[in-house]
Parts: C-alpha cells; structure tokens; sequence
C-alpha cells in the first residue's frame, strides 16, 4: 500500500501541473466565456426572428382568410338584397333585411381584424430590423473576440497540450477517490489551488495561521491533514532557514577641514589678541 508521504508528493506534482494549466487559463481571461456568452445572445435573437416571421405568417394566412369572409359576406348581403325585390309580404322583407344586417356586421368586423392585423404585421416587421440590427453588431463582436481568442490560444497550445499528456500521467499515479476529492478542491478554488505548503507558519492557499502542532503533523507526513478554513490539503511545511546578516562596521565620517593649518594658526592667535 502506498504510503501518505508518497501520495502527497504525488498530489504536488498533479497541483503543480494544474497551477501551469490555470496560469493558462488565466491569459486567455474572459474571452472564452464571453464568447459562450454572446453565441448564446444570438441563438436568442436567431430564435426571436424565428417567432417574428411565424406570427407574419399566421397573420398573413388570417388576413386572406378574412379576406375570403369578406368576399362571401358581400355576395350574400348582394343575394338577399334580389331576394328583398320579390318577397310578398313583410314578414319575409324584414327576416332578410335582418340578414343582410347580420352581413354587413360580419363584413366590418373581418375588415376591422384584418386591418389591425396588417398594423401587427407592420410593427413586428420594424422589430424584425432591430432584431437584424443587433445580430449584426453582435456578430461582429463574437468574430473580433474568437480572433483575439485564436491568437491567445495559438500561443499557449503547444505547451498546453504537452501540460495535459502530464496531467494524464501523474493523475493515473493517484488513487481513483483521492483524485476525485482533489479534483472537487480544484473546482471549488477560484485560483485552482487544491494541494498547498504551510509558508511562514500560515496555509499557502487563505494565509491563515497554521498552529506549531498542527505544522509538526504535517511535516511527519502520516496523514493527509486539510487547513481548517479553506479546505486545502496541507502537504508540506517550508522551513526558512534566517541567515545571521554580518555586522556592519561604523564608518568614522571624515570632515573636511574648511582651512588650512596656517590659517588656523593665524586665526586662533588673531582672536586671542581681540580686546
């Protein structure tokens, strides 16, 4: 059975790789999400001119239905306005005259909807070209991004690639659930830092403060130890090692004398004679 001190080295190697992979990452920045972003914007538009032009069309098939309403109505307001010149008493004049009302109520009525439906038409048509409008410009931002993209990934895929072959070797170095567990770190990290050091008495990943005793049971390496705050797997402890810094020798500070000796000879005995 492997033991802790190994799994951990392994852990570290596996970070270490990741860490070079998420640094990355990082240089490409936003881009790839933005991308994702925009691409779903217009399949949103895409999808809003596809209900645009299906509600024209239902209206088209409305308007020529009502159309054909229209066009039958008149022919029997027409019918029963010959039938009106040979009926033989009221009785029969006023239940056709009652018809032909009934007609030319259904003849405003299909012009007033086919009317308000070539208004409908009218007004998706101009949402029709701003949805157009915005996919356009949409569009041209999504290709300048995937341009800069490309250029950033260009870049970094050489090395990225040989980054995953690593990743691949040393992940099949480290037990199924230990990976797992390590890989749930990684997604919860926002710098991706799952396996860290203690530095300077604090955890490599949130700077806390790791006490003495819990560094000594890190340091024997029996168990797998993870910093109390964030999570992190503790794998190791970096001694620092103070170097005495050497004594700087004081430097006496030469003054430079602003007169000669003579001068000061001459000057010491030109005071003493001063009344």
């Amino acid at each position: 059975m492997e033991n802790i001190e190994k799994k951990l080295d392994n852990l570290l190697k596996l970070q270490e790789i990741d860490s070079k992979i998420f640094e990355l990452k990082q240089v490409r920045g936003a881009l790839p999400d933005e991308i994702e972003d925009l691409e779903d914007e217009l399949v949103g538009y895409n999808k809003r001119l596809e209900k645009f032009n299906d509600d024209i069309e239902n209206k088209t098939k409305d308007i020529e239905d009502l159309k054909n309403k229209t066009s039958e109505a008149k022919k029997l307001i027409k019918k029963y306005k010959d039938q009106q010149m040979n009926v033989r008493n009221n009785r029969e004049y006023d239940a056709i005259s009652k018809e032909v009302e009934s007609q030319e109520l259904d003849t405003k009525i299909f012009v007033k909807k086919s009317a308000e439906h070539e208004e409908n038409i009218e007004e998706i048509k101009v949402k029709i070209k701003e949805t157009k409008k915005l996919i356009k410009e949409r569009n041209e931002v999504l290709k300048s991004k995937k341009a800069d993209l490309d250029v950033l990934s260009g870049e970094s895929q050489d090395e990225e690639k040989k980054l995953d072959t690593l990743k691949k070797k040393a992940s099949k170095k480290i037990e199924s659930s230990l990976l797992l567990s390590y890989e749930k770190l990684v997604e919860r990290q926002r710098n991706g830092l799952a396996v860290v050091k203690v530095k300077r008495s604090a955890c490599g990943g949130c700077f806390n403060v790791v006490p003495p005793q819990r560094q000594a049971e890190i340091k024997e390496k029996k168990k797998i130890i993870l910093c109390e705050y964030c999570g992190r797997i503790l794998a190791d402890v970096i001694v620092e090692v103070v170097e005495d810094k050497p004594k700087k020798r004081t430097k006496r500070i030469k003054t430079d004398h602003i007169f000669d000796v003579k001068t000061q000879t001459f000057l010491i005995a030109f005071y003493n004679h001063l009344p």
